[in-house]
């Protein structure tokens, strides 16, 4: 498992830390959409935004009434937009050319995680995964939050109607669920802690489907491919496991009723199991059988054929990297520090990885150098070595051509 793994000339895949970025404590990153420009949420509650193919500052974004660390920061479809949610419970959309402050709004609970629905060029709704509560859809423009089911009802019927509020309630204790939009936004795919994928309507927030996952392991991550072909999911048994996305690129909400429609003699969760067997089926399954150790912020390269883990071992900045078929690529190992987040370029083989002391770690491919490639008679010395001229050899008439004539 230590040799070079794969031939690297198999693929396209980080190998080295290119350089560093440094900017106060950072705690999260994100790439737009094209890659041309990387957001991180800083320790101080404030933002920045580098023009990556320079890496300099492009933007600082900073909200006078928030202090506290970012938890994460999310692109609008078009880079537009951005989301910041922070420690201190809010909620914070950003516009990027401008800088100015959109909407702002507190939840109950801290947001770990937020994400703008990808289908909208322009969103003001937004998914949130709060620490003790339901995911939620936030909507800026009407000042509401809409609590997301993380558990199949026994019975359909008695389903409990839409919890809209501007401030939800939380039972705690209760187990942070993780979820994510689908490429086109319009479904919400919720890991919850029984360890099944829930496939949402958010607007009418009604389970259309529901997917077990081996071993019934609480889900930590659930993420999209970019082009919404798979699905991967990071579950507390150590394991990180590719779905493959069964349903069409268009007309997914209405497909999936027809799927529930076309299904005779079941009910409720039986149904519901058999709609989700139709939506997503297991294709791989990642785990380092030798340390067993927990991943983290677990996701796809850009073009989707590698997946990608952070190791979660304290003092540990380990990369683990897989081609989908399911073979270890490559194991990146960077600075003696924990790992907290990381990201792929959209477009670039390259990886951004957050370190526990702030930095962020650029990744990129290492490329050697081939002379003989523009000069087929060029040789290249393995090491210096002293050459030794002719006595003749500069002169404008070399004795050896006097000999000749």
């Amino acid at each position: 498992m230590n040799a070079p793994i794969i031939d690297p000339l198999q693929g396209d895949f980080p190998e080295v830390i290119e350089e560093y970025l440094e900017h106060g404590v950072i705690k999260c990153v994100a790439f737009n959409h094209r890659g041309s420009l990387l957001a991180a949420g800083c320790a101080d509650g404030g933002c920045v935004i580098w023009d990556f193919e320079t890496r300099g500052i492009a933007k600082e974004i900073r909200d006078n009434d928030c202090s506290a660390a970012i938890t994460s920061v999310s692109w609008s479809k078009y880079g537009h937009r951005l989301l910041v949610s922070a420690a201190d419970k809010s909620l914070t959309l950003w516009d990027v050319s401008t800088g100015e402050k959109i909407a702002r709004t507190i939840l109950q609970q801290t947001p770990l995680q937020a994400r703008l629905n990808p289908g909208l060029s322009s969103p003001s709704l937004c998914l949130a995964c709060p620490l003790s509560s339901a995911p939620m859809i936030v909507d800026f423009d009407i000042d509401c939050t809409t609590l997301l089911p993380v558990a199949v009802p026994e019975m359909p019927d008695v389903l409990a109607p839409p919890q809209r509020s501007k401030c939800p309630e939380s039972n705690p204790p209760f187990s942070p669920a993780a979820a994510c939009f689908n490429k086109c936004g319009d479904l919400v795919y919720i890991g919850n802690s029984k360890g099944e994928i829930l496939i949402v309507d958010y607007k009418s927030v009604r389970v259309l489907a529901l997917v077990p996952v081996p071993g019934a392991a609480p889900v930590k991550n659930i993420v999209f491919s970019r082009n919404g072909q798979y699905l991967l999911t990071n579950s507390h048994d150590r394991t990180i496991r590719i779905y493959e996305n069964l349903l069409p690129a268009k007309n997914v909400l209405r497909s999936l009723e027809d799927l529930g429609k076309n299904i005779d003699g079941l009910d409720g969760v039986e149904k519901m199991k058999t709609v989700g067997s139709k939506c997503l089926t297991l294709f791989r399954e990642f785990q380092d059988s030798v340390t067993k150790m927990h991943w983290k912020a677990p996701c796809f390269s850009g073009d989707g054929e590698w997946v990608v883990g952070g190791s979660a071992c304290k003092g540990e900045h380990k990369i683990y990297i897989w081609d989908r078929a399911g073979h270890l690529v490559k194991i990146l190992e960077g600075p003696k520090e924990a790992l907290i987040d990381l990201a792929w370029h959209p477009v670039h083989p390259i990886i951004v990885s957050v370190s526990l002391a702030g930095l962020v770690y650029i990744w990129a491919k290492d490329y050697t150098e081939n002379w003989s490639a523009f000069a087929p008679d060029f040789k290249e010395l393995e090491e210096n070595e002293e050459y030794v001229e002719r006595e003749d050899e500069f002169d404008l008439i070399p004795e050896t051509e006097k000999v000749r004539t």
